[in-house]
């Protein structure tokens, strides 16, 4: 069965589901990525063309009258590939919205349609007619008030979303909560397929059997705490910062080391030396060596994740660690239990996430504890062989050829 997957870049954890995915005799995967970097995928993603097993096919992208970029000379590839189905994201899934005669094509030449989405941000059906959502997430500004024209705007992206659920086979999302969302669009649960998402956690599982063997980077701190992920403003960083500014009284020792780079980094800096905390903060930059990364985790007890994020918390559970945390892409939810591998603090709230880093830290044996059952979920719930079994269940409700 070959499967043709419309990506908007080749990011490194997804490739190693694409690899895997493709090493199967009876599956083929097949991608369209944009021949230029594009705003769809966000500022400091890590992509790759490295190791890649799969076909990749190249196009430039072109924006519709509808107002969104979509691949030139798609049907050449689609006529070149004939593949069984077509796994769409979003923007690009708009094109069968406004382009029937691709959809008719489609449909003529019995391609099965997917719809590869993560319903964050995603309202119930009723809500988002009744313009109910007041806040919104960006990249770029963190958590902003919505302004009437947008909750307009959502009217209509409510309507359209409930058309591609109508005309899509089957949907593809990363968590369980999309069950009771798509449900309120008139979606049969036959249709829904939760794959979740994971890096590759052979490799960082290997990679942490190694780092302990070289030993942490750092000397031994009981007060170190770690972020990792890019420095974009919703990933709220800054309120780490502040939060870390009032351990900072209490416990003399206390150290933060921050993984990742972006466009927020010289104001974190900043920020940090406003405070008069710099010197207990640790900007080490990107990261993708996974012995290495595996090392400063070593170093480290608590890893916080102040907000949105997502396959980050896998990778620090790989590392056995307990994870603070509080709204992310609704991965979280799925990863991580109160009290039992994490602590949830109040959105946005500084003072709730330094409270609830001392209170683990008050508790040292809560601390093992939580890293080892995140180390549990991870071996035995939520790992990449759970994501690439998901994958083929949802293709063999396409097909009966793979078994």
């Amino acid at each position: 069965m070959k499967v043709l997957f419309l990506i908007n870049g080749l990011t490194h954890y997804f490739n190693k589901v694409l690899n895997r995915l493709n090493s199967f005799e009876d599956l083929e995967i097949v991608t369209i990525v944009p021949s230029k970097e594009n705003e769809s995928i966000g500022s400091g993603v890590y992509t790759t063309s490295e190791d890649i097993e799969f076909k990749v096919h190249t196009l430039a992208e072109k924006k519709r009258f509808y107002g969104k970029l979509f691949f030139q000379n798609f049907r050449d590839v689609l006529k070149k590939e004939n593949p069984a189905a077509v796994v769409f994201i979003w923007p690009y899934v708009l094109e069968l919205v406004f382009n029937p005669f691709l959809l008719s094509e489609l449909r003529k030449r019995k391609i099965k349609i997917c719809y590869k989405d993560i319903p964050f941000q995603l309202v119930k059906f009723r809500d988002g007619l009744r313009l109910m959502q007041s806040k919104v997430w960006t990249e770029e500004e963190g958590l902003i008030q919505t302004t009437k024209l947008y909750r307009i705007n959502l009217l209509f992206v409510t309507i359209v979303k409930w058309y591609i659920y109508k005309i899509v086979d089957i949907n593809l999302n990363y968590v369980n909560e999309a069950y009771d969302l798509l449900n309120t669009y008139g979606v049969h649960q036959e249709k829904i397929f939760v794959t979740f998402n994971s890096p590759d956690t052979d490799v960082l599982l290997e990679a942490y059997e190694e780092a302990k063997k070289q030993g942490p980077l750092l000397p031994l701190n009981k007060y170190r705490i770690i972020s990792v992920g890019r420095l974009v403003r919703w990933k709220r960083v800054d309120m780490l910062i502040r939060a870390f500014k009032i351990l900072i009284n209490n416990y003399k020792d206390l150290e933060l080391i921050i993984i990742g780079t972006g466009p927020e980094e010289k104001n974190l800096k900043e920020l940090a030396k406003n405070l008069d905390v710099e010197r207990y903060i640790k900007f080490e930059g990107s990261v993708y060596d996974p012995v290495r990364l595996g090392q400063y985790y070593l170093s480290s007890q608590i890893f916080v994740q102040p907000g949105m994020g997502g396959l980050a918390i896998n990778e620090a559970m790989c590392f056995e660690k307990p994870i603070i945390c509080s709204v992310c892409d609704g991965t979280e939810k799925d990863l991580v239990r109160e009290g039992f591998n994490g602590i949830y603090f109040k959105e946005g709230d500084a003072d709730d996430l330094a409270n609830k880093i001392e209170n683990l830290y008050r508790n040292p044996q809560l601390v093992k504890e939580m890293g080892l059952n995140s180390l549990s979920i991870i071996k035995n719930e939520i790992n990449i062989h759970t994501v690439v079994d998901r994958y083929r269940k949802a293709f063999n409700s396409l097909s009966n050829v793979i078994e």
